[in-house]
C-alpha cells in the first residue's frame, strides 16, 4: 500500500479533514506528513532490512557506487560526483583569484578554497549530482516496479515492501556516501591548486600557506556530516516518490520531476542551516594580510 493509503485508513477523520476543510496548505501539510510517516517507516525498518536483505543491500552498494552498464565504463557515480566537483571547485579558484586580484590580494585564493568549497561548494555539488544520478534513477525503478504491481507482489508474498526497497537504498546510499564524498572533497582541494599556481601562475607556497592556515579539521568533520545528511533526505525523497508512483509511465516521469525539484530544494535548506548553525555567529576565521 503507498504511504497516503495507509494514512487515509490509520487517520481517517484527519486526514479528511486536512484535506477537504484546509485547502491548499491542507494538502502541503497532508504531503509532508505523508512524507514523514514514510521516511520513520523506512528508517525504522532498516535493522529488518540488514537482518533479512543483506545480499539485496550489498548489490545496491555496488550499483550505486559504481554503476551498471553504461555508467559502470566510466566509473559510476563516484566518476561523475568527482567530475562535478572539480569543476565546480574550479570555478571558484577562477572566480576567487580574479575578485581577489581586482584589490590586490589575489593570494587569499588559498584561502578561498579552504573556506568556500569545504563549507558550501562541496556539500551542495555532491548533493545535486546524487540526486541526479542516483536519486531519479531509485525514484524511476521504484515507480516502474508500483505501475507494474510488483511492489504489490512483494506484500502478497510476504516481504515488506518497504524494507526490502527502500531501506535497502537508504542504507546503501549512506554506505556509499563516505567514500563518495572522500573523492569530492579530494577534488575539491586538487583542482583550485591546479587552477591557481598552473594556470594562472601563483606560487606554490604561498597559495599552500594560506590554504593550510584556513584549513580547519572541524569543517571537514561538519562537511562529512552535512553530506550524510543531505544522502539520507535524497535518498528517503526519491523512494518516497517513487514509491507511490501512480498513473502508469507518465506518472512515472512526473514522480522523478517532483522528487529533483524537492531534493534540489532540501540541498539547498540543509546547506543554509548547517551554515547559520555552524558558522552564523562565529565564522571560526581571523582574516589579516
Amino acid at each position: 500500500m503507498s504511504t497516503a493509503t495507509v494514512l487515509r485508513s490509520r487517520f481517517p477523520r484527519a486526514y479528511a479533514r486536512t484535506t477537504k476543510y484546509a485547502g491548499a496548505p491542507g494538502r502541503a501539510l497532508s504531503g509532508v506528513g505523508e512524507i514523514a510517516w514514510f521516511a520513520a517507516i523506512a528508517v525504522g525498518s532498516m535493522p529488518h532490512a540488514l537482518r533479512y536483505y543483506r545480499k539485496e543491500t550489498l548489490r545496491l552498494v555496488a550499483q550505486i557506487g559504481m554503476g551498471t552498464g553504461a555508467m559502470a565504463v566510466v566509473g559510476g557515480t563516484v566518476a561523475i560526483v568527482a567530475f562535478v566537483t572539480l569543476s565546480g571547485s574550479s570555478l571558484v579558484a577562477i572566480q576567487g583569484f580574479a575578485s581577489l586580484g581586482y584589490i590586490g590580494v589575489d593570494v587569499f585564493t588559498g584561502f578561498f578554497a579552504a573556506l568556500i568549497n569545504v563549507r558550501i561548494a562541496a556539500p551542495v555539488v555532491t548533493g545535486v549530482a546524487l540526486a541526479a544520478t542516483v536519486g531519479a534513477g531509485a525514484t524511476a525503478e521504484l515507480g516502474a516496479m508500483r505501475i507494474s504491481e510488483e511492489v504489490d507482489a512483494l506484500e502478497v508474498m510476504g516481504i515488506k515492501s518497504i524494507s526490502y526497497l527502500v531501506s535497502t537504498r537508504v542504507m546503501a546510499g549512506l554506505v556509499v556516501i563516505i567514500p563518495l564524498y572522500a573523492a569530492a572533497m579530494i577534488m575539491s582541494f586538487f583542482s583550485p591548486q591546479v587552477v591557481t599556481t598552473v594556470l594562472y601562475g601563483q606560487a606554490s607556497g604561498t597559495y599552500d600557506h594560506y590554504f593550510r592556515t584556513f584549513l580547519r579539521a572541524d569543517d571537514v568533520m561538519w562537511s562529512f556530516v552535512e553530506a550524510i545528511i543531505i544522502a539520507a533526505i535524497v535518498m528517503l525523497s526519491h523512494c518516497y516518490y517513487g514509491y507511490n508512483a501512480s498513473g502508469g509511465p507518465v506518472g512515472v516521469g512526473e514522480a522523478v520531476g517532483r522528487s529533483m525539484r524537492f531534493s534540489l530544494v532540501s540541498v539547498q535548506v540543509v546547506t543554509l542551516f548547517a551554515a547559520l548553525a555552524l558558522y552564523g555567529v562565529d565564522p571560526n576565521f581571523n582574516l589579516t594580510v
